[in-house]
């Protein structure tokens, strides 16, 4: 307030501080000032975090922050009556800036000092302020944009209420229409999208259950190859699978035209629709309920299982007395996040919907089509978001109040028990055309982006679409940069590399928060991690626009925007995979750190982290790469500074350039797979001394 600038200018600390703002005319930011002062000066008095005046002073600092920055607008006051005690705000004011950003930091600082003095999360300063940073984030960057956005599902453009209309919305006929039931015709958009939702989900949990199978508890020879397939649609940009899923089951694609050749079986318009969403979202999200899954597998104690085989019970009854019981919270957390995912995928249905419609798609032309709609998406958005909670709910009742405690600190060095031999075959059976269909779209991917036109099925040699998007010469100069490509691909990755270690950063802090910690609200808490996650892209983006394009923080346009939406969309998963690991894991281990005098970070960095390595491998890798192809939020935050590699790619598709889009594809795919690799050279796996071997069975044979 006193040195750094107030307000956001071009340079990063030009500009005048809100001490010598105030003075120089914008009075109303010295009130403000004064008070952070005294707090400031007050915690330096000994004993001042049990005083009254300084929870006053520090809340009242803060509401006077949060008050000028929304009462003064870009183009003067936006409340009445402030221009008549300060004639200066008629001139209006900019967003703030790094003062304004790092003031209100010191002052959450200083409340969450004063809570922990107040016995808040048990007297623990570290996870006092954690709770009271995260909370303050999930405010400014998830429930203020969505609430900005959803007033306008009551209220009216011209800034009255608009409750009929809105009724008219949430009970229209085209979403709750049961025909599809009845064989008479299409199914309303609410029913659609919970039924493309459970199907995408129950069968993207089950793949993601046979793969981590195979690859925790069996011998199968071919388990690096199936991690890596199994990383493939990951990495994949969207709208290329669907491109690809079309060039293979279309009219005219691939395989339409051999089935007709051998056959005699006429081409038909089936994968636009239902089986041809599902098809591409089962192939995008059961990688996720893996990655969850097999973290969940390498956390149980295997001697739970020894045991139980040492009283006399066969392979199958182990599985379902002992092994199934304790996956429960992975299968929970897998099944949630694709469920999740399904609601809010945008870029299959639009590219493969046809006439099936979806609440995202429908979300997204109610704002970017000829009728711009608000109101119309906003109500939407309030539907998907009911959806989500009820699968939150119904989650938290299967889980029930159970334990799944196996790591305990205690010696489990026992060997993991392989899986029965029937759910092996089955597993089998289950990955094989998984794997068979996945190869089948990738030949697409990467041989499409080197021939004329895969589209139209010319597949003549060609590097030109290479050549486009990704020319370079050395010159005397040096390196210089021609391809149209380079530009997007420089920033998606200089985005994806921020954000990625910061979404993972507060994903596993929140579920450690939550799993470990206990403070009042905790439920209202966790259930605001998960409402970003909850709600589409479309919705996320066009939020963060109506918020975050007027003062007090006007970030639209600039790359903190991208990070920001990346971070608060995506720690969901880190945090989810965070709590079905530590589920696991038992706190003795954490108290007896702590009764050794080691602090609450200390015993978080020391103790718990080692133990959570997938989860945070999860969580990192997650992040890279949905902050790389991401597309149905940052195709309303990009700019011509800023551009992404997903905007890039859409613009292409849209002008049914699909053979550069596929090519742009490809790279971006094999550059995240580099990126990939690197983190799990980084982060490592975790150790809890146990053998290698399967019991039964020798040591697995080398590929």
């Amino acid at each position: 307030m006193i040195v750094l600038p107030w307000y956001r200018q071009d340079g990063l600390f030009s500009g005048a501080s809100a001490l010598f703002q105030g003075f120089g005319g914008n009075a109303w930011l010295l009130p403000g000032v004064v008070l952070a002062l005294a707090s400031a000066g007050l915690s330096l008095q000994p004993g001042w975090r049990k005083g009254t005046a300084a929870m006053v002073l520090v809340v009242a600092s803060m509401a006077l922050l949060v008050g000028q920055g929304f009462a003064v607008g870009l183009n003067g006051p936006n409340w009445p009556g402030i221009v008549a005690h300060f004639p200066a705000a008629a001139e209006g004011q900019t967003g703030l800036g790094w003062g304004g950003f790092i003031a209100g930091l010191a002052l959450l600082g200083l409340l969450s000092e004063l809570l922990a003095a107040r016995g808040f999360c048990r007297g623990e300063r570290f996870a006092s302020g954690a709770v009271v940073i995260i909370v303050a984030l999930l405010v400014l960057f998830v429930f203020f944009p969505i609430l900005k956005l959803g007033s306008a599902a009551f209220i009216s453009p011209d800034g009255g209420f608009a409750l009929v209309e809105f009724w008219g919305r949430l009970s229209a006929p085209e979403l709750w229409r049961l025909n599809c039931f009845q064989g008479t015709g299409r199914c309303g958009v609410v029913i659609n999208t919970v039924i493309l939702g459970t199907l995408a989900a129950l069968l993207s949990t089950l793949l993601g259950l046979a793969l981590a199978m195979l690859v925790a508890r069996t011998n199968f020879r071919l388990k690096r190859t199936l991690r890596a397939i199994s990383i493939l649609p990951i990495i994949t940009p969207p709208f290329v699978v669907g491109v690809a899923i079309i060039v293979l089951f279309g009219r005219t694609g691939v395989l339409t035209q051999l089935g007709a050749d051998i056959f005699d079986v006429r081409p038909t318009r089936w994968v636009y629709g239902l089986p041809g969403i599902l098809m591409a979202q089962v192939l995008a999200f059961a990688p996720v309920t893996f990655l969850v899954l097999l973290g969940t597998l390498e956390a149980i104690n295997p001697t739970l299982e020894e045991a139980s085989t040492t009283l006399g019970a066969r392979p199958m009854k182990t599985f379902r007395t002992v092994t199934w019981p304790l996956l429960r919270p992975g299968l929970a957390a897998a099944f949630l996040l694709a469920f999740i995912e399904s609601l809010a995928d945008f870029g299959n249905p639009l590219v493969l919907g046809g006439g099936y419609e979806v609440l995202s798609t429908k979300i997204f032309f109610a704002v970017v089509g000829a009728r711009y709609d608000l109101g119309n998406a906003a109500t939407l958005a309030m539907i998907l978001l009911s959806l989500t909670l009820v699968a939150f709910w119904l989650q938290m009742r299967w889980l029930g109040n159970k334990s799944y405690v196996t790591v305990t600190g205690k010696s489990d060095a026992g060997l993991a028990a392989p899986v029965p031999q029937v759910i092996k075959v089955a597993a089998i059976a289950l990955i094989v055309p998984w794997v068979a269909f996945t190869i089948g779209v990738y030949l697409i991917v990467v041989g499409g982006g080197f021939v004329t036109d895969v589209g139209r099925l010319d597949l003549s040699p060609t590097f030109s679409h290479i050549v486009t998007a990704f020319s370079f010469e050395f010159g005397e100069n040096g390196l210089r940069l021609y391809g149209s490509a380079w530009d997007s691909m420089i920033t998606t990755l200089w985005v994806s590399a921020i954000a990625a270690p910061l979404t993972t950063v507060i994903g596993i802090l929140t579920a450690w928060l939550v799993a470990r910690q206990d403070f009042a609200g905790k439920k209202a808490f966790e259930f605001g991690t998960m409402l970003s996650f909850a709600i589409p892209g479309t919705v996320v983006g066009v939020s963060y626009v109506a918020a975050f394009n007027v003062p007090p923080v006007d970030i639209t346009g600039t790359m903190a925007i991208l990070v920001i939406c990346f971070m608060f969309r995506n720690m969901p998963v880190g945090m989810r995979a965070g709590m079905a690991a530590l589920s696991q894991i038992d706190r003795s281990m954490e108290e007896a750190s702590q009764t050794m005098g080691a602090g609450g970070l200390a015993t978080l960095r020391n103790v718990v982290l080692p133990l959570i390595r997938p989860a945070i491998f999860t969580a990192l890798v997650y992040s890279f790469v949905t902050a790389m192809t991401a597309v149905s939020a940052v195709i309303f935050l990009v700019s011509a500074r800023h551009n992404m590699a997903t905007a890039y790619i859409m613009g292409r598709v849209e002008n049914g350039e699909y053979a550069l889009a596929i090519a742009y594809s490809a790279v971006l795919m094999l550059v995240m797979i580099v990126c990939v690799v690197l983190i799990q050279f980084v982060v490592g796996q975790r150790r809890l001394g146990r053998r290698k071997e399967l019991q039964g069975a020798g040591p697995a044979p080398a590929e």
